[in-house]
């Protein structure tokens, strides 16, 4: 059977699922084939340029049409926010398998809407799937699986932070990332998403009460014309910034374990780093981004003299994903993470079971970034997140 694949979209996250949709394959002994059919876009000349550049077999500019085809199997989308909701329902609807770039929607109403229809879909054997992919960099894998084994025993404290600098200068353009109609929200939801996920997914708890700030730091930008990237042309006008620049945000597990959290891009010197520490009772694990093939180990049972953060090279064979890459010491990077999620979806459609994280899982995250919003709105010690 062959799976033939629409991407919705064509920008940055455009470019790296289609690396994974064209390396999973080629890297992995997948059930099923995997087509780069079509990519959709609305501007065609644009588009048509996205679809001989990355590989898509046609280019389209309609993507209702594109879903209502019955040569198409799979639907990943990879658009802004205020669009998700109404494309993924409808590919759900239409038999075709969703992957769908995170965060899951621009609110708790859409993402509930998404989590239905992917409920509905599934009794059909139709899967959704979120794009969550540093769930899928093979230190944080291991880091997952690690805490599963008790290796650092009960979790007491998590820190979790994620900081870029590339709006610092006030010049940056107003692209759809800084307006809260396109984006739902700033730093919060674009990379705070990304922590709150790795988080839930990591200890195996979901957060359930959330303690913080947010703030835009820079109100007013250029406007743009023709998006580029991840903000545009600068028309020579002005307008306000309607998301946050940053959020700090305190949480609470449901075994108990608080969670510091910072989501900012307003780390001046600071370009992708991804962080998360989680502290048990017997040990802690470690992971950075920016050194993503590294995972620290702190065994607190160990004799004394031989305590310390031990470094794990996470590039063997045993360890998750590397077995299909290179020899022993050769790196992976970011992209590698978008190959193992179409590994995850492929094999998940071909086997009849769920992809995670799933659309529910998705809904969760956005609960989290609601509860968020709501406490620094109203300056409240505490807000607990709405349950399932």
């Amino acid at each position: 059977m062959t799976l033939r694949v629409a991407m919705i979209g064509y920008g940055f996250m455009g470019a790296a699922h289609s690396v994974g949709w064209r390396q999973a394959p080629r890297v992995f002994d997948l059930p099923e084939q995997v087509e780069t059919a079509v990519v959709v876009g609305r501007n065609r000349a644009a588009v048509e340029e996205a679809a001989q550049h990355w590989g898509w077999a046609e280019a389209a500019t309609d993507w209702r049409e594109v879903i209502a085809r019955d040569d198409i199997d799979v639907v990943d989308l990879v658009t802004p926010g205020d669009s998700h909701a109404e494309i993924a329902i409808a590919a759900l609807d239409a038999g075709k398998h969703v992957l769908c770039e995170k965060p899951l929607a621009n609110s708790v109403e859409q993402a509930e809407a998404m989590a239905t229809a992917a409920e509905r879909a599934r009794s059909r054997g139709v899967r959704a799937m979120v794009g969550f992919t540093y769930r899928r960099v093979p230190a944080v894998t291991l880091l997952r699986d690690l805490i599963a084994e008790g290796r650092i025993g009960r979790v007491q404290q998590v820190r979790a932070a994620y900081r870029q600098d590339w709006l610092v200068d006030p010049s940056v353009p107003l692209g759809w990332r800084l307006q809260k109609e396109h984006a739902g929200s700033g730093a919060l939801g674009d990379i705070g998403a990304h922590i709150v996920d790795m988080t839930q997914f990591v200890t195996g708890q979901p957060v359930r009460a959330v303690s913080g700030s947010i703030e835009t730091v820079v109100t007013e930008r250029p406007t743009v014309g023709e998006r580029i990237g991840f903000t545009g042309t600068a028309t020579g006008d002005t307008g306000p910034v309607t998301v946050d620049d940053l959020a700090i945000f305190t949480g609470r597990l449901d075994g108990g374990a608080l969670v510091s959290f910072e989501a900012t891009r307003f780390a001046t010197g600071r370009k992708n780093a991804l962080t998360i520490e989680v502290s048990g009772d017997r040990g802690a694990l470690a992971f950075d981004l920016e050194r993503l093939n590294e995972l620290r180990f702190y065994d607190r049972t160990a004799p004394g003299p031989l305590q310390g953060f031990t470094t794990i090279l996470v590039t063997e064979a045993e360890h998750p994903y590397v077995a299909a890459w290179w020899p022993a010491g050769h790196m992976l990077g970011y992209e590698h993470g978008f190959t193992h999620q179409v590994v995850d979806l492929v094999r998940a459609i071909h086997d009849g079971t769920d992809p995670h994280p799933t659309f529910a899982e998705g809904l969760s995250v956005q609960r989290v970034l609601a509860a968020v919003e709501a406490s620094a709105a109203d300056r409240s010690a505490w807000t607990e997140v709405a349950a399932p």
